[in-house]
């Protein structure tokens, strides 16, 4: 729990705010502070269904540049189910690190689901993991074409029972795409993890 100066009028005695991750911030007017509860952010909520179905993860990350490990290392004790993150950032890092195909890369670009799914297997080759997590995207707010403009972004999911790769699109400025980009691939593996995803193998 953080408490943070209030900011808000007197009047609003006792607000509520709840976003979607059960985030909770609520005024109290006796000390004028804000009292804010982070209860079931997406992170947490995947690594409590990682340790329930005793499965191992490895990410890699491109344009999230580590965002991802840096949310799940947050959480007390979560060597026990993430392995690690690799960035591997240029189309270089991706071949050496990774073992994507130069071929992959070269006609279908960094930013496309044949390479999130090779970022994906690779990372969960070289971890040796259940699971593989990938993410790729343009940021911004240079890199953008007419065809992927901007906030174009590919995550990849390979595990021992599918393959699966979704695309996105965000709006916003470099950080606040990365941001929704990281909040993305967590919400597929977490979708994953509660069993939403059977008809959306490739």
């Amino acid at each position: 729990m953080w408490t943070v100066p209030s900011v808000f009028p007197a009047q609003s005695a006792m607000q509520k705010i709840i976003t979607e991750n059960e985030t909770r911030a609520v005024y109290n007017l006796h000390n004028k502070m804000v009292e804010v509860h982070v209860t079931d952010v997406l992170e947490v909520q995947v690594g409590r269904r990682l340790q329930e179905r005793k499965l191992k993860l490895a990410l890699a990350e491109s344009c999230t540049g580590g965002l991802i490990g840096h949310r799940i290392t947050d959480l007390p004790g979560s060597s026990e189910f993430f392995w690690g993150s690799i960035v591997a950032y240029a189309y270089e890092a991706k071949v050496a690190l990774l073992g994507v195909s130069w071929d992959t890369l070269n006609l279908r670009g960094a930013v496309s689901a044949e390479t999130v799914l090779e970022m994906a297997r690779g990372a969960r080759r070289v971890l040796s993991t259940d699971i593989g997590v990938s993410v790729s995207g343009i940021a911004g707010p240079g890199g953008g074409t007419e065809e992927k403009p901007v906030g174009t972004t590919w995550i990849g999911l390979v595990t021992g029972d599918g393959v699966w790769a979704k695309p996105y699109r965000f709006s916003g400025d470099r950080g606040q795409n990365k941001a929704s980009a990281a909040d993305a691939a967590l919400q597929l593996l977490l979708d994953y993890l509660n069993g939403k995803m059977e008809n959306q193998e490739k």
